[in-house]
């Protein structure tokens, strides 16, 4: 007979919900419950993805069937290493999950990257996402703005940013990240890339909708594009490469037939270009270049000693994020993950943790797409539950105990119910605004009434 397991999973993303779900369909007899520092579900979804991606926020119906299904117990509003710590979950539970993700920005070690006006992407993203733990504002002062990065996180900031706010409303979009892209005086918004256009990182989909922003010219440029600059034949070109280009070298046609008015604002894509300085004295001025030509291997770059500058009143770096240590547990600074084999975490020395596992951004670095997560989390649960055998027995495998002590420290801790509550809240919040487009909902950023909604409605 296979014992009563006990799993705690730390980040309730994508990446801790599918851990948590794969966990129950491999091993039935398993107790999982998953904590977020947020009141809410869903992380990245939530707050990390653009309001204007519906198509991507679908996942969420998935993810809610996870959790709606009663395998997994949600409590949120409980920061690791605050209101719970190793030294709880040993108390608890056999093995924990860590899920945490990457929410920081990844560092740009040039000069005038700390001047008013230069910003990690991941605190703007935090910003027009509703993130409860940002400011309610954001500076939006520039006309010219610089984007630097060839990710979809680039592209979402710079649609985002050139965006007209009137645009936005059929979204989830906070009421203040709207009023304060509606006063924005932004004209031109620069996208640019260290490599070629045959090397970005874009997906087809976040491409696509460059191209069909309102009252937006898309601008590309002749110099960045060489004859030949696209080879289908070349190694490791996918269908998805294909599909960019050929979107790409739409654009190009469309751009040298263009007879109509211009509009109102102008969306700009540069490649070959490695940012070397943030101008400015006090704020950011401008920013410049040296222009990069591709090696033989067609993937890297190098130098030309060539130099342009740009006309910028703000910066925006969307370089790559980068994750945050967690107490107690081994970190790779130079990386940003936590140390691990397999999902299974060792310390510096090489040596196994028992019973502390990752998935994720947090195992394996920001990169791929949400549902790499998936094979992530394959892989932490199978090695699991091979150490299953050599998992201590928690002293206290009882969840009702660990609540008890939460509210012992006062945590205000939300659960499964209280977010359906606060769901409802936010659709009927949507559901009530008339005054402009119809929208499905309106998302509360507040943490505090976040907090209060979800405990009133669900009686915690």
């Amino acid at each position: 007979m296979s014992k009563q397991l006990r799993v705690a999973i730390v980040g309730a993303g994508p990446a801790g919900i599918y851990a948590g779900n794969i966990l129950a369909s491999k091993y039935p007899e398993v107790d999982i419950d998953l904590f977020d520092s947020l009141p809410a579900p869903y992380g990245l979804i939530r707050y990390g993805v653009a309001p204007d991606h519906p198509r991507i926020k679908g996942i969420v119906n998935s993810l809610h069937e996870m959790l709606d299904g009663g395998h997994i117990r949600f409590y949120g509003n409980v920061e690791f290493g605050k209101d719970l710590n190793l030294a709880d979950i040993k108390q608890h539970y056999h093995a924990v999950i860590f899920a945490t993700g990457a929410i920081k920005d990844a560092s740009l070690n040039i000069p005038g990257v700390d001047l008013e006006g230069s910003y990690g992407a991941a605190d703007f993203v935090s910003w027009y996402d509703g993130h409860p733990d940002f400011p309610r504002t954001w500076p939006l002062e520039a006309k010219e703005v610089a984007v630097l990065g060839n990710g979809n996180v680039a592209l979402d900031v710079a649609r985002v940013l050139a965006k007209h706010a009137d645009d936005m409303l059929s979204t989830d979009i906070p009421a203040n990240v709207y009023e304060g892209l509606k006063k924005s005086p932004v004209t031109d918004v620069h996208v640019f890339g260290r490599r070629g256009p045959a090397q970005i990182k874009f997906t087809p989909i976040e491409l696509r909708e460059l191209g069909e922003i309102e009252d937006v010219d898309l601008v590309l440029y002749d110099e960045d594009f060489p004859e030949g600059w696209f080879n289908e034949d070349a190694e490791g070109v996918t269908n998805q490469h294909k599909v960019m280009a050929r979107i790409i070298e739409g654009w190009r046609e469309e751009q040298h037939e263009k007879t109509d008015e211009p509009a109102s604002r102008r969306l700009h894509l540069h490649f070959f270009a490695s940012p070397v300085e943030i101008l400015g004295d006090n704020k950011v001025t401008g920013i410049k270049f040296e222009r990069t030509a591709l090696n033989p291997d067609g993937a890297s770059v190098h130098g030309t000693g060539e130099f342009v500058e740009y006309p910028v009143q703000a910066v925006y770096r969307a370089i790559g994020y980068f994750g945050s240590e967690l107490p107690e547990v081994p970190f790779n600074e130079k990386l940003g993950v936590i140390r691990n084999e397999g999902g299974r975490v060792i310390d510096e020395s090489g040596a196994q943790v028992p019973a502390i596992y990752a998935t994720g951004w947090i195992k394996r670095g920001p990169v791929g797409l949400i549902g790499h997560t998936k094979s992530d989390a394959t892989e932490t649960i199978e090695n699991l539950l091979a150490d299953l055998d050599n998992l201590a027995d928690p002293a206290t495998p009882d969840s009702a105990d660990l609540l008890a002590t939460l509210d012992s420290r006062g945590v205000k801790y939300t659960n499964w119910n209280g977010w359906l509550a606060l769901n409802e809240y936010e659709l009927a919040l949507g559901a009530a605004d008339t005054s402009h487009v119809e929208r499905e909902r309106v998302k509360v950023v507040d943490r505090d009434e976040q907090v209060e909604i979800s405990r009133t409605g669900a009686a915690v």
